[in-house]
């Protein structure tokens, strides 16, 4: 997520480094003992034969197991999971978003990639906003709006791979949205911070803001308006939202708001199929999105750090070198990112170059072992947040992982009247540069800080993802090294201390409090200007994994304490 994570941290209560340090001997499966009952994570990972379903809100991940339950696979109990989630975090995500898939076909052992980023419409182009007067994109309101992308990722999820019918997996959601839910203490918090942007949109206010202010922890917030938009996707799927009366909602919402967007636009939006992009880290394979999503930092990030030896007698976790390394590695990655990520339709990304493991070995010869770098230039080649992730892993070994947004905190601030969703500001990310393969143009999809992760080693597969703007690639790179360098299981892993750096440029290292004070004075040494955060800060995003044994036929999941979530386990069959 962005802004929300921009403003608020968290201080749920204080482990000090010494103890945290038991993590690093922790087993990738803890085992039975008296040492694995003195530890560092707060919570045990949930372990089943049967389908587990982990997301930000218990709500959510009971809609999952319900479908698990009723015999819908992985791919229906994601589904009705995500429409849980629109519906009791609304600032976060929502059917005004964009959304991006992998799924895992166990029977065929596959894995997909769906794309379900939306472009801009063909009338929002670089002349138009410079006629406006703009020189940059705008953050909010109804220029920094794309065509959503998420009903039509529905569609094709649900075609493809679904054994329900969308009536279904939706079901759990318009109930919810209907007769209410008490909000939650991370969402109330979020909500608060965006009563300015809700005020300058009427339909906003009305919706999200009842009696002027926003709900407070445990007041029960309602949404027949979603409902009803629910509902019609239910009886008529994606066409519902794209030519139904969903869309005649926003387009009349456009046109109050002097927006470009018209029904064409709408109507000729389709997701895509992509093969996902892939590196080996130590001895795991780890699967991201293709661009035009941040994938490939993540890839490029850990294939800087495999030339180190992370995990070893001084370059243990949280150790003063293996996080010296981590965050040079990040700045690396992302300089790249920021200069060569697009959409990659119709021009070239150098997608296999940036990911390769020579580019890698060559970026990392700049990492100074003994000092900070400040500005990292992005590498010449020759021709050349607001979010949910869930997980789910269903009895037969399928298994989703899904990520979806609407980018900043109640994205654009826009509400259709009566259709009880906010659109998204993912166009915020374009530029106005025409000579920036991420330039503005009609029907090109902006790059995208939202990614699925996956892996795989041997028989166990794993599905994961951490939110979080542009945290998330960076938290990808530390979650898989606290599995395959530190040997942590899932649960640690996902919940151990994190940095974030959302600058791409400059000294500047954002820290949660559980890192040793002594290594946070000798990465100060090094030149890292560090903000120290809570114990768990939501400026480092919130992440829910599931892992399967094949070997063994059992599942895993883990939920992180940065989220109002849980991991649930479908109950075995009667």
């Amino acid at each position: 997520m962005m802004r929300a994570d921009q403003k608020q941290s968290a201080c749920v209560g204080h482990l000090n480094a010494a103890r945290f340090l038991l993590i690093a001997g922790a087993t990738l499966m803890l085992t039975a003992g008296a040492e694995g009952q003195d530890r560092g994570q707060t919570r045990s990972m949930v372990i089943s034969r049967n389908g587990i379903a982990a997301s930000e809100s218990p709500l959510a991940s009971q809609a999952g197991v319900r479908i698990l339950e009723s015999g819908g696979n992985a791919v229906d109990a994601a589904i009705a999971m995500n429409a849980m989630m629109g519906v009791v975090e609304p600032m976060m995500n929502g059917i005004g978003g964009d959304l991006f898939v992998i799924v895992y076909d166990a029977k065929a052992n596959k894995l997909y990639g769906l794309n379900a980023s939306g472009w801009a419409p063909r009338g929002l182009t670089i002349d138009f906003l410079h006629k406006l007067g703009l020189r940059d994109m705008p953050q909010t309101g109804v220029h920094s709006i794309t065509v959503p992308g998420v009903v039509d990722g529905w569609q094709k999820l649900a075609d493809k791979f679904g054994r329900k019918k969308l009536k279904e997996d939706l079901a759990a959601a318009i109930r919810t949205a209907q007769d209410g839910f008490p909000v939650p203490e991370w969402d109330a918090g979020y909500w608060s911070l965006e009563t300015d942007l809700l005020r300058t949109d009427d339909a906003a206010t009305s919706l999200y803001l009842p009696g002027d202010r926003a709900p407070k922890v445990g007041e029960v917030f309602r949404n027949p308006d979603l409902a009803t938009s629910l509902g019609q996707i239910a009886e008529r799927g994606r066409d519902a939202f794209y030519k139904g009366e969903i869309s005649t909602k926003i387009l009349e919402a456009e046109k109050r708001h002097n927006g470009t967007m018209t029904a064409q636009d709408l109507a000729e939006y389709a997701s895509e199929w992509v093969e996902p992009i892939s590196t080996t880290y130590r001895d795991w394979t780890v699967y991201e999105m293709p661009p035009n999503g941040q994938g490939i930092g993540v890839l490029e990030m850990l294939n800087i750090m495999e030339t180190f030896p992370l995990g070893q007698k001084d370059t243990g976790f949280g150790s003063t070198k293996a996080l010296h390394t981590m965050i040079e590695a990040k700045k690396l990655a992302y300089a790249d990112v920021a200069r060569y990520l697009a959409d990659p339709r119709g021009q070239k990304i150098p997608v296999a170059t940036l990911v390769s493991k020579p580019w890698a070995v060559e970026r990392a010869k700049l990492i100074d072992p003994d000092k900070a770098a400040c500005e990292i230039a992005a590498g010449e080649m020759a021709g050349g947040s607001d979010t949910t992730y869930l997980s789910v892993v269903d009895r037969d070994g399928n298994m989703v992982s899904l990520i979806q947004s609407n980018y900043a905190a109640f994205g654009s601030g826009m509400v259709p009247a009566r259709a009880g969703f906010v659109m998204h500001n993912r166009g915020g990310l374009f530029t106005l540069d025409p000579s920036s393969p991420n330039a503005l143009a009609g029907h090109k999809r902006p790059r995208h800080t939202i990614i699925p992760g996956f892996a795989e080693k041997g028989d166990t597969r794993m599905a994961f993802g951490i939110m979080g703007g542009w945290n998330q690639a960076q938290a990808h790179a530390q979650f898989m090294a606290n599995i395959a360098d530190f040997k942590m299981n899932i649960q640690a892993a996902v919940e151990a201390p994190r940095f974030t750096k959302y600058t791409f440029t400059g000294c500047d290292v954002e820290m949660e409090n559980r890192f040793n004070g002594k290594v946070r004075d000798e990465l100060a040494a090094k030149g890292h200007q560090i903000k120290v955060l809570g114990t768990f800060s939501s400026r480092v995003g919130g992440g829910q994994v599931v892992l399967r044994d094949f070997a063994t036929g059992v599942n895993y999941g883990a939920s992180d304490p940065r989220k109002d979530g849980q991991a649930v386990v479908e109950l075995p069959a009667p």
